[in-house]
């Protein structure tokens, strides 16, 4: 049977998120009632693979979980939105990865409490190279470090486009740097680089390292760049949010439909922004990612899309 090619290949965290609702994040040694549970799958690049697919983009996903009940629904909250899983490893006798969500609807944001895969990491020997060497781009979080730099490696070597979604530095970051053509960081990442609440100069230690765009989402301030050496700097686009869960993952999943569409690097990253503010209307990554047809409305009413 002949393999089915996949226009994006992602390789990262896959996770079950319990979200709830409160007023406000309470003090230490006492009791706050939540709201609104919800329960969705998520991960950066899960959460982003279910983006590009619901945009009609073919996605296939690597990433670990255990033989567990959570895994079973991360797993299948990736089938149902038709992400090929065959990447994704089940280690027997092991726990997925899952997190509780406390939202603060009020303020715009929220605190994640987290468990990683108890498992050991997914390892080089167990990614599906020939399929990842027919995709157009690859996008991972640098979780699995050893896997995420073999990846880009073979990637590079057969002129996919790198994307990376830097949430945290952590180890191998720096390289999957060197080896990604967009590196799109966290603003928490960009602090814990330069040690400075600078992100333009976090842009400019970053592009020394060789990728050919870089990017530092900072939340309700938007967002900060650069293009070959060209800054761009714009502001989110202003919501009421009510959970920013996902955010940071929608907005990498924007930037690559722009790749794929060939839209200019601009464009790219307003569509972006765009995706990643209107993701936080919801609770949860998942339940709020707009639709191309919101896109195409919005464009109508604006000369640049």
């Amino acid at each position: 049977m002949k393999k089915r090619i996949f226009e994006v290949f992602g390789l990262g965290q896959c996770c079950l998120d319990y979200i709830g609702k409160v007023f406000s994040y309470p003090p230490l040694d006492t009791k706050c009632e939540f709201s609104d549970l919800v329960i969705q799958g998520g991960g950066p690049v899960a959460t982003a693979m279910v983006a590009l697919a619901r945009w009609g983009v073919s996605c296939a996903f690597a990433g670990v979980v255990g033989d567990d009940r959570f895994g079973e629904m991360i797993k299948s909250s990736l089938d149902e939105e038709n992400i090929d899983t065959s990447g994704v490893i089940v280690r027997n006798g092991f726990e997925s990865q899952f997190a509780f969500i406390v939202a603060e609807p009020g303020l715009g944001r929220r605190t994640i409490f987290w468990r990683r895969p108890t498992g050991p990491p997914l390892s080089h020997e167990e990614i599906d190279f020939r399929m990842l060497q027919n995709v157009k781009v690859f996008h991972t979080d640098g979780f699995f470090t050893e896997a995420s730099l073999a990846a880009c490696k073979i990637a590079k070597e057969a002129g996919i486009q790198v994307v990376v979604d830097a949430g945290s530095l952590r180890e191998g970051m720096l390289e999957l740097a060197r080896l990604s053509d967009y590196f799109i960081a966290s603003e928490t990442f960009a602090k814990a680089f330069i040690g400075e609440d600078k992100p333009l100069d976090a842009c400019m230690k970053l592009a020394e390292l060789g990728p050919n765009v870089v990017g530092v989402t900072l939340g309700p301030k938007g967002y900060m760049a650069l293009d070959r050496g060209r800054i761009i700097e714009r502001p989110a686009y202003p919501v009421e949010a009510v959970d920013t869960t996902g955010c940071g993952d929608i907005f990498h999943a924007g930037f690559i439909y722009g790749l794929l569409k060939n839209w200019n690097i601009d464009k790219c990253f307003d569509f972006a922004a765009w995706a990643g503010a209107m993701v936080s209307l919801k609770l949860g990554g998942r339940a709020g990612i707009p639709t191309l047809e919101d896109w195409n409305k919005k464009c109508n009413r604006r000369i640049m899309c």
